[in-house]
Formats: C-alpha cells, sequence, structure tokens
C-alpha cells in the first residue's frame, strides 16, 4: 500500500497530512521535521483506529486477519 503525503510550505514551515487517511496531519519548521512528524502522525491514528474499534465490539466474538492491499 502506499498513500500519499502532501506538504505545504508556510510562514512558520511546513504542514503535511495524508491524503488518504482523515486525521493523518502535522507541521514542522522543516521538511524533514513535518515528514517524521507526520509518520508518528499516521502511527497514532492507526492505534487510536484500531482501540476504537476493539471498543465498540466489545466482548463480540470476530475474526482477525491481516489485510494487505496490493500496491498499484
Amino acid at each position: 500500500m502506499k498513500l500519499t503525503a502532501v506538504f505545504q510550505k508556510v510562514p512558520e514551515g511546513y504542514i503535511a497530512f495524508v491524503e488518504e487517511l482523515p486525521g493523518a496531519n502535522t507541521q514542522g519548521a522543516t521538511m524533514e521535521e513535518a515528514r517524521a512528524n507526520l509518520a508518528e502522525a499516521v502511527t497514532l491514528v492507526l492505534e487510536a483506529n484500531r482501540q476504537l474499534a476493539e471498543e465498540s465490539l466489545g466482548s463480540a466474538e470476530v475474526i482477525r486477519e491481516p489485510f494487505a492491499i496490493p500496491a498499484a
């Protein structure tokens, strides 16, 4: 799977987000800092979504399995 990172120069540095993952956004004084912060934001969004899903399922019996999206 490949995602699209978008960076925009602003007076304070750079803002960044991932087009395909709502909520994964950040900022940084430099492009390098924005990239690093964006990687962390993606990780945090995925972890939060996983936790919310687990909480909403409660004690329901479910099947979990790895899921990969082939590269386009």
